[in-house]
């Protein structure tokens, strides 16, 4: 079984729904994003995903864009990644926290597909979300993914087509995520109604484990998910925590998001 199914299951028989959360690497340092992502695991997160700063960063908000532009400008190159990663699931190997990175689709092709698979891999990842990347156009990932045991995310959307949902979710590995809206990642002060409706659509297309992502900031928003979603994506929040209190604060805030986890109905039943 892939490392995220295991993690996201290992939740769900708990009782709950998981934890994912969102911080870029190499902010406002690679030591500090290290730094951060530890305390984000032993805050209760239970799968973790690592930004590979892009140029052009279509799907991000404000707050990502700026965190990753800061990155970029301090020198941050793409093979730190896996200094990133590695130096998170080295440190939390007692918690078999999950990391992946998401990535947009350039920064893989530019290194290589293999080599960037064989390398997350090494370095202890779970496999890649790719946000610009979709099945029709992923041959060369499903083979890598394959060769080194990866999970492979693909995005669904409130504009999914059936068809489109049941070939994502076939294609996914570890689970599919669900954006809540139409637009780019962001906190906000409610989460799109939206949300139920793909993720109810993603599983009538055959997905597992379906967890939900952007716009989600607050226990609030992360309890109403959870009763419906296998999992719940933070990640403006956290990176907001991280520009603002450091590695501390990411933790501090992991565990206030925690306590929205608990289910109270039989999502999925």
């Amino acid at each position: 079984m892939s490392k995220s199914a295991a993690k996201i299951d290992q939740a769900l028989a708990g009782g709950r729904a998981a934890l994912i959360g969102y911080l870029p690497a190499g902010y406002p340092s690679v030591e500090e994003s290290i730094e951060a992502g530890i305390e984000l695991a032993r805050g209760g997160a239970d799968l973790i995903e690592i930004g590979v700063p892009y140029s052009d960063p279509v799907m991000d908000g404000s707050v990502i864009q700026a965190a990753t532009t800061e990155a970029l400008a301090r020198g941050f190159r793409v093979a730190s990644v896996f200094d990133v990663v590695r130096g998170i699931t080295e440190a939390t190997a007692d918690l078999g926290t999950a990391v992946l990175v998401m990535t947009y689709w350039n920064p893989v092709v530019r290194m290589g597909v293999d080599e960037f698979a064989r390398r997350l891999a090494e370095a202890g990842g779970a496999g890649l979300i790719t946000p610009d990347l979709i099945p029709d156009e992923a041959e060369e990932w499903f083979e890598a993914s394959d060769r080194y045991g990866l999970d492979r995310v693909f995005l669904v959307a409130p504009s999914s087509t059936p068809e489109r949902m049941a070939m994502t979710a076939k294609a996914c590995r570890g689970f599919t995520y669900a954006v809540s809206l139409m637009g780019v990642t962001g906190a906000r002060t409610a989460v799109d109604a939206a949300a139920r409706d793909v993720v109810e659509a993603a599983r009538a297309a055959g997905a597992e484990r379906v967890c939900v992502g952007l716009g989600v900031s607050t226990a609030e928003h992360v309890r109403e998910i959870a009763d419906y979603a296998d999992g719940v994506i933070v990640g403006s929040a956290l990176v907001s925590a991280q520009r603002d209190g450091g590695p501390s604060a990411v933790g501090r805030l992991a565990s206030e998001l925690s306590a929205g986890l608990s289910r109270t109905t039989a999502a999925g039943a």
